[in-house]
């Protein structure tokens, strides 16, 4: 399904309304109670996940030495990314109302519920939010195992060249390496990264690795433990991987000479995909990206109540809004990685 651009002219000119467009929508935002927390639902959601996954574990205790235990490691593939989507919601502080039970949680869920450095995450999705695709200041979008951008790509040379012609091909199965890229990033940032309280996050991720592997070498037999961490941190990259590609993915780059506004930045770089309950649930509200990028702090369930008074002020603005369905938006996020891949220049979404 083709995206859906929602961008109609206005009665002043844009130039003219630069200044007051994002004050003026976020008061309507705020004046519709969309920016209230929503304590009722995060402790239903947390209890929820944390119940989900602590079964997981106990199943795979209880089933024991069987290559059935590959379901469960899928099952707490799935689960591991649902935890890190909350500890994403804390992170922005849609969770909590204080700086201590914010980071508190996100240690928890992080360092020692998944494996992942909360203040090397909070500090490179941070500088992402204030900059998204821009080449030189968002961390998602510098060249790396994926280029993407043509002047990146022209600068490979070599084996590595080769790799970045093919890189669309090769998207979805790198994904399943995700898991392990963000654990090797994390244990890294504590080394010389921007991690604050060095001994703890560490202290905490080695809990983690060392309980994981305690666990799976008591239950399990080499061969069966082997696949189960295979087929669980592959599931957890794959399903991490696919929530957030889609959002920024083949959506313009911001220039220096654009000189966009804040409004303008987190829109027109941004992908919405179409939701319904289920999409909400499965990319944990990362679908409403433009309604996220705009405000960070909006506790998930409002993101779709915010979504229809969001679209109508950029029509009324004059700013493109780009929505499209869930295959479509994989087909866009590929196609531009095979488009860059080429080294031919970025089309416009």
């Amino acid at each position: 399904m083709t995206a859906q651009i929602s961008s109609q002219p206005v009665d002043a000119p844009v130039a003219d309304r630069r200044g007051s467009d994002y004050s003026e929508l976020s008061r309507r935002v705020k004046a519709a109670g969309l920016l209230r927390r929503r304590p009722g639902y995060y402790r239903w959601k947390i209890a929820a996940t944390a119940a989900l996954l602590a079964s997981g574990w106990v199943l795979f205790v209880v089933l024991g030495q069987t290559w059935w235990q590959l379901v469960t490691a899928a099952f707490l593939g799935v689960m591991f990314t649902q935890v890190g989507f909350l500890g994403h919601d804390s992170g922005h502080k849609q969770v909590f109302r204080t700086r201590w039970a914010t980071y508190a949680f996100g240690l928890i869920a992080g360092n020692a519920g998944i494996g992942l450095s909360y203040g090397w995450w909070m500090d490179k999705h941070s500088r992402h939010h204030a900059h998204p695709n821009d080449l030189e200041r968002d961390p998602d979008v510098r060249a790396g195992a994926l280029v993407f951008d043509a002047h990146q790509a022209g600068s490979r040379r070599g084996f590595a060249r080769l790799l970045t012609t093919i890189q669309a091909f090769l998207f979805i199965p790198m994904l399943l390496l995700e898991g392990l890229h963000l654990h090797l990033a994390s244990a890294r940032a504590l080394r010389s990264g921007p991690v604050r309280s060095r001994w703890i996050e560490g202290s905490l991720l080695l809990l983690h690795v060392s309980a994981y592997v305690a666990v799976v070498a008591l239950v399990l037999p080499l061969g069966q433990a082997l696949a189960f961490v295979a087929v669980q941190q592959g599931v957890f990259g794959l399903y991490m991987g696919v929530s957030f590609a889609p959002n920024h993915k083949g959506m313009p780059m911001e220039r220096p000479e654009d000189n966009w506004d804040y409004l303008r930045r987190q829109v027109i770089t941004s992908r919405n995909i179409r939701g319904n309950p289920v999409v909400d649930f499965a990319l944990g509200g990362l679908n409403y990206q433009i309604e996220h990028h705009l405000f960070p702090s909006m506790p998930r369930p409002s993101l779709r109540r915010a979504q229809p008074m969001v679209r109508a002020f950029c029509a009324e603005a004059g700013v493109p809004y780009v929505e499209c369905g869930l295959v479509g938006s994989y087909r866009q996020a590929i196609s531009h990685l095979h488009t860059v891949g080429a080294g031919e220049s970025q089309s416009v979404a």
